[in-house]
């Protein structure tokens, strides 16, 4: 079972690293953009076009599941992949975890890119999800470009203003971007004691094995990780390994492309 993880960036990591965990026997391919990240600031039918090409390039590469384990993505081209590959192959999308931290916290800040903070989606999230809870968006600025480079002091002071923007008084933090699980001791450590974290990598890994084995085909495969970076045959960039799900997924044993 090979399963594809399409990313513009680090964001897909913590999905990935989940999988890996979860089924370590599965065949990943992670396909990052370089050239094309951060996807964000991208109109919608680039980002369209972009992550058709990368699942198409995947599907040669015999992917049987596709994820989009990042929120542009999921919320500019999903349905557009669901259509792209048909019925028979599952696509998962990714949704900040807005509503079990809701539903377990009566005050909540949502930290997320600055085009994720301001978008519609988002808004629409909190109103459907927000279960009368006191609910606060925080831009973090910089912080998801930071990570993609594993520049930490950068990260770092991207997290510390995170966190004088956020109320003292939240129960629980959304992480609303895929790549800031990685630094999610780091921000824990900033934030006031007690203060909850809540993402969505595990659920989005969860989903995906259910849908595998809702198709009842054999799941077995050679704990492979194939690495494209914007189209071409790599390997997971350097500043990936300063995180432990990118070390946990350089140790896989490697597809020769």
């Amino acid at each position: 079972m090979i399963v594809s993880l399409i990313d513009s960036g680090l964001g897909m990591l913590p999905t990935s690293a989940w999988l890996r965990t979860l089924r370590p026997d599965l065949d990943l391919i992670l396909a990052l953009d370089p050239d094309g990240a951060p996807w964000g600031p991208k109109s919608e039918q680039w980002v369209i076009e972009r992550v058709l090409a990368t699942v198409q390039l995947t599907l040669d590469r015999g992917a049987e599941v596709i994820v989009l384990p990042c929120n542009t993505a999921s919320v500019t081209a999903l349905e557009h992949v669901r259509e792209f590959v048909g019925p028979e192959i599952p696509v998962i999308g990714t949704v900040p975890a807005i509503k079990p931290a809701a539903e377990a916290c009566e005050s909540v800040a949502i930290w997320a890119t600055a085009a994720t903070t301001a978008s519609r989606y988002q808004a629409d999230l909190i109103e459907r999800f927000g279960n009368g809870s006191s609910v606060v968006a925080v831009a973090c600025h910089g912080l998801a470009d930071a990570i993609d480079l594993g520049r930490r002091d950068t990260a770092t002071a991207a997290i510390a203003s995170a966190v004088a923007r956020t109320p003292e008084d939240v129960e629980g933090v959304v992480l609303g971007c895929t790549h800031y699980p990685l630094m999610a001791d780091e921000i824990a450590a900033k934030l006031p004691t007690g203060v909850r974290l809540f993402d969505s990598a595990e659920a989005v890994a969860a989903q995906t094995l259910r849908r595998i084995d809702a198709l009842n085909r054999p799941s077995t495969g050679k704990g492979t990780v194939e690495v494209f970076l914007s189209g071409r045959p790599g390997r997971l960039p350097p500043s990936a390994e300063i995180f432990p799900a990118g070390r946990l997924l350089s140790a896989g044993r490697i597809q020769p492309s």
